[in-house]
């Protein structure tokens, strides 16, 4: 996932409540790499991901550069690796390319793993001393950020396991669910009129969820659950990959170039995908993924349908509650579920592509300073998804959530709920 920022003003914390949120999110990513050898922390399998190293350094960067520097009596352990895991900063300094992120074999894993606990140490005198107004609103960005990096850690570890012809496994002892059927498909309407979108509370957001705003939506209709890997097997075998009618023109140019004919992960045969529990049967109930948003478009063209806008989605989604398979449920891969509501799975699983090209909503302003890099920079040739993954902590994700990815991308957990006008 491309990092996305930023934090607008939360609430205050108590000391003790900072210190936990802080130290959790950091745990949780710790128990994460834990599963990883340290030769698996350094590998970087495409420019698009990041070792794992990387991600435990730069997360650790983040909180060191936009909290603790701005005491000016900090004195940080390692300033020369400012450079190393600067992400894309330009107002903060230099950095390393990212395509060239695995190439940095030193400093090692153990003088990351100690790079993190100064920081953490740091961090803790800080949050204890309490005498920061901006600190509580830091603090969480900061974990935000980190769960952003979580997922990260995830996605960008699967497409260097697959690169292996061993191809092991992240989490081989994940549990398995049982493969129940998936609900018939079928659209629930709404009517047109206009809407509110954008996020609406006191809690943490990011800057490009807001400005609240009116937005019009026409009448049409969003399916009950996302599409399953039968679904996609069925577009697959009537030749949908080999169908230019069906693409957009760079789509159908980056289909022939890419030679895909299938997912992601996916066997030729469409028989096996290659998953962090290891290879596995495709499940035809689950969800499909590891899709681009040109497969997605080109799959709803097939079937008649059309993808969401991000204006429907959030509407649709607005009264659903945040629940399903996200990341805590340590499954780790999309699975077939039952239910009995009108909407089904709209979190956790896949993220879920939508036809809302990513810019600005009406009013929106980038936070000053460096930390208003983190966004607004991002809005061009993108393209929205909205609803988390099965690689998503279940507490950093809502409705009003904008995640963006350009339309070629498809090593994240992304997927497809189809919309129509009718």
């Amino acid at each position: 996932m491309m990092v996305r920022p930023l934090g607008l003003e939360t609430p205050s914390s108590a000391p003790a409540d900072l210190a936990q949120r802080y130290l959790g999110v950091r745990h949780r990513t710790m128990a994460l790499a834990a599963r990883l050898r340290p030769e698996d922390t350094v590998i970087q399998s495409m420019p698009d991901a990041s070792p794992t190293k990387w991600h435990l350094a730069h997360t650790t960067w983040f909180f060191e550069q936009f909290i603790l520097a701005r005491d000016p009596a900090y004195v940080s352990p390692h300033p020369e690796w400012h450079y190393l895991f600067n992400s894309y900063y330009q107002s903060v300094g230099p950095m390393h390319a990212r395509p060239r992120r695995g190439m940095i074999t030193r400093p090692g894993l153990d003088e990351v793993l100690d790079y993190r606990s100064r920081v953490d140490e740091a961090i803790a005198g800080r949050i204890q001393r309490g005498d920061d107004e901006a600190l509580s609103m830091l603090i969480e960005l900061g974990c935000q950020h980190e769960q952003q990096h979580q997922e990260l850690l995830l996605t960008d570890i699967k497409h260097a396991f697959s690169q292996n012809p061993l191809e092991p496994a992240f989490a081989p002892d994940a549990p398995r669910a049982l493969s129940v059927a998936a609900p018939a498909l079928r659209y629930i309407p709404f009517d047109e009129g206009v809407v509110k979108i954008g996020y609406e509370g006191e809690g943490f957001h990011f800057d490009n969820e807001g400005p609240r705003h009116r937005a019009y939506r026409q009448a049409g209709s969003l399916a009950n659950r996302p599409v399953t890997n039968a679904e996609y097997l069925a577009f697959i075998q009537d030749g949908g990959y080999r169908d230019a009618m069906l693409w957009l023109s760079d789509g159908w140019a980056t289909v022939n170039a890419e030679g895909w004919q299938n997912p992601l992960y996916w066997d030729e045969a469409c028989e096996t995908e290659f998953t962090l529990q290891g290879r596995r049967a495709i499940d035809p109930h689950a969800p499909v993924c590891h899709i681009s948003y040109f497969e997605a478009d080109a799959f709803a063209r097939w079937a008649s349908a059309r993808l969401p806008t991000e204006v429907e989605w959030e509407t649709m989604a607005a009264d659903v509650p945040v629940r399903g398979n996200l990341q805590d449920s340590g499954v780790f891969q999309p699975r077939a579920s039952s239910f009995e509501t009108d909407l089904g799975q709209m979190y956790g699983d896949v993220w879920e592509w939508t036809m809302s090209p990513y810019v600005s909503y009406p009013g929106f302003r980038p936070l000053d300073g460096a930390l208003g890099e983190y966004n607004g920079k991002f809005m061009n040739g993108q393209w929205i998804l909205r609803g988390g993954s099965c690689a998503t902590p279940a507490d950093h994700v809502r409705a009003s959530y904008r995640n963006f990815f350009p339309p070629h991308a498809r090593w994240q957990f992304t997927g497809i709920r189809l919309g129509n006008d009718r």
